[in-house]
């Protein structure tokens, strides 16, 4: 666990302070088992806690760790580790293990754990054993009701011989997992609530269950309790570790309130810098981020592009919809030149690429940009916003996979945004004036069928418009060295106004790409 990765969690770990004391999830005591006994442990129990759960009050408790854990600065806190024999889940012969994190420093509300074995949860107690604290004193010694700030699996991932952190759940309701040669970078969340308002609610996993995976198992499930002033739920994960680790997730929710921005599948990523919104202060490193853009296949079939961007002010964005066919942020950019960083791997940070199951009818995906002075905040958010307004005491379900890509190959047949840029729209060296509300990019495409056309560029034509203003000018021109083209597109935008550009390559009636979109405000 690096700095970067305690920072950016700063934001939310006040949350984890606000999981209520409520005794509902009772464990099942394997003594009682026999001919009356309950059935094995599975996601409707988890779903019935939830239910009851969400009927009660929310409940805010006061932090539960030793003052001593609560005063362990990050130094201190990071000198704490699991020791890797006292991993779980080994019992069974299986291919996967788990790690506890330690309470402490910013994760000052323990979450319980437990264990499914033969369809009955076991808690797992606290010992000081399971841990190395390094330089780390403590005065005394810690109770067995201490418990434990998350957890995380690993499995043999990128060798058969070496046990690789495949995933990994820890503060508020947030969990990153990994494909192979992937390095984590943006995170998944339960739930969000009110994102990029004020306040933002975060829900947080209270209690999980994992089950004890049997000899040759490719898969791990894991089972979560959420909760928080507005929401409680039920989550079931099923991980599929692999070249592109697959997680399919189950969440059925009960609201205490009605709540008017509920996301679903949020994602959370980092963008400070990329060629398209430049920052002078990234030193010797050209770009910085999680992720690059927002993309989205849209219930009518087009294949949207959003890049991402780190602006002056907050920014959010709707992207209309009835049953999208998936979204996700995605880091794009994999050549390492253009991050420069042997330290944080950029380049092999994951997309996450979200797929909905059933019918999640009319909303938005809605992608949320906060300003950020330094790479160390998580400032982006992308989540699926219902139009109805969920009540309270409505039960909702929502079923959709996550993938965690090194690559867009076989996202979509057509041609793909591989570079934006922003600039004035004059000709190098000209001194000619440039209206207010100008501004021209450049957009490079590639992929699919783009260097047919090579052959014949003049077949080619840029498709730009813009909601508010005009386009001045438009053209593009191949561009070899991608194998593909770049399109200029000049517009202007009245005073104080804000205008979407779009524009998407076609030969004739027949589109070659996806369709690129872009803000801007003459603000």
């Amino acid at each position: 666990m690096d700095r970067r990765t305690l920072l950016k969690l700063v934001a939310t770990a006040a949350a984890a302070s606000l999981m209520p004391r409520t005794g509902i999830a009772q464990q099942v005591d394997p003594a009682a088992r026999g001919p009356q006994a309950r059935p094995p442990f599975s996601f409707e129990e988890v779903v019935r806690r939830a239910r009851d759960l969400g009927s009660l009050p929310y409940e805010r408790p006061a932090s539960a760790v030793a003052d001593v854990l609560a005063k362990l600065d990050f130094d201190a806190y990071r000198d704490i580790r699991f020791r890797p024999d006292k991993a779980l889940l080994a019992q069974s012969g299986g291919p996967f293990r788990m790690q506890l994190f330690h309470p402490g420093f910013l994760f000052r509300q323990p979450v319980t754990i437990n264990v499914i074995r033969e369809g009955v949860p076991t808690p797992v107690p606290f010992s000081a054993q399971m841990f190395d604290y390094g330089r780390t004193k403590l005065d005394k010694p810690l109770p067995v009701n201490t418990g434990f700030a998350g957890f995380r699996l690993h499995y043999p991932l990128n060798n058969p011989k070496v046990l690789d952190e495949v995933i990994s759940f820890l503060g508020a309701s947030y969990f990153r997992f990994l494909g192979r040669n992937q390095h984590y970078g943006l995170s998944a969340r339960g739930l969000a609530v009110n994102a990029g308002g004020e306040p933002e609610e975060f829900p947080v996993f209270r209690e999980f269950w994992i089950e004890n995976p049997e000899a040759n198992a490719e898969r791990a499930t894991i089972y979560a309790l959420l909760d928080s002033p507005s929401i409680a739920g039920a989550f079931q994960f099923h991980l599929y570790p692999a070249a592109q680790s697959v997680l399919d997730v189950t969440a059925t929710l009960f609201p205490r309130t009605s709540i008017p921005k509920l996301g679903i599948a949020p994602l959370t990523s980092m963008f400070f810098s990329g060629e398209n919104d430049r920052h002078l202060d990234t030193g010797y490193r050209p770009e910085l981020h999680d992720s690059d853009g927002l993309l989205i296949h849209s219930g009518s079939g087009e294949w949207i592009w959003r890049p991402l961007r780190n602006p002056a002010r907050p920014a959010i964005a709707a992207f209309v919809e009835r049953n999208p066919r998936g979204f996700g942020l995605m880091q794009r950019d994999r050549h390492f030149s253009h991050y420069q960083d042997l330290d944080l791997h950029y380049q092999t940070r994951p997309s996450y690429w979200i797929e909905p199951r059933g019918d999640w009818g009319e909303g938005h995906v809605e992608l949320v940009e906060l300003p950020t002075g330094d790479e160390t905040n998580d400032n982006i958010v992308a989540a699926w916003i219902p139009r109805q307004t969920p009540d309270r005491g409505q039960e909702l379900t929502f079923g959709y996979r996550i993938t965690a890509l090194d690559r867009e190959t076989e996202m979509h047949p057509g041609g793909k945004v591989l570079n934006t840029f922003v600039t004035v729209p004059k000709a190098h060296g000209s001194d000619e004036p440039v209206p207010a509300g100008a501004r021209r990019y450049l957009v490079d495409f590639n992929g699919d069928d783009l260097p047919y056309y090579l052959g014949d560029p003049q077949l080619v034509q840029v498709d730009a418009s813009i909601s508010a203003g005009q386009v001045t000018r438009a053209f593009v021109l191949p561009n070899p060295a991608i194998g593909g083209f770049r399109a200029s597109i000049d517009i202007e935008v009245p005073e104080g106004q804000t205008g979407d550009v779009r524009a998407f390559l076609r030969a004739g009636d027949k589109a070659l790409t996806e369709t690129w979109i872009y803000p801007w405000s003459s603000q």
